[in-house]
């Protein structure tokens, strides 16, 4: 086997080294990926903290209206 032979043999080891490091690091960057919600699983659930934190600011204006209330009022008893 002439020098030539060998050393592009060589190269040709380094380069399929370096083909599999690339692909298993896409492989790793493809997990992470399939792990994030979708655009529209996100999108839901910016509906629902929406929809909870509108009830959470409804309850705490009751409260805010319950409290100010007389305390005979506040109880039930007119």
């Amino acid at each position: 086997m002439s020098d030539d032979a060998k050393y592009i043999g060589h190269l040709l080891e380094v380069i399929r080294d370096e083909v599999r490091a690339v692909h298993e690091g896409v492989a790793g960057i493809r997990e992470v990926v399939n792990d994030q919600p979708t655009r529209a699983e996100f999108n839901e659930l910016k509906r629902d903290v929406k929809t909870i934190k509108a009830s959470v600011t409804d309850l705490s204006r009751d409260l805010e209206k319950h409290k100010s209330l007389p305390t005979p009022v506040a109880h039930g008893h007119a």
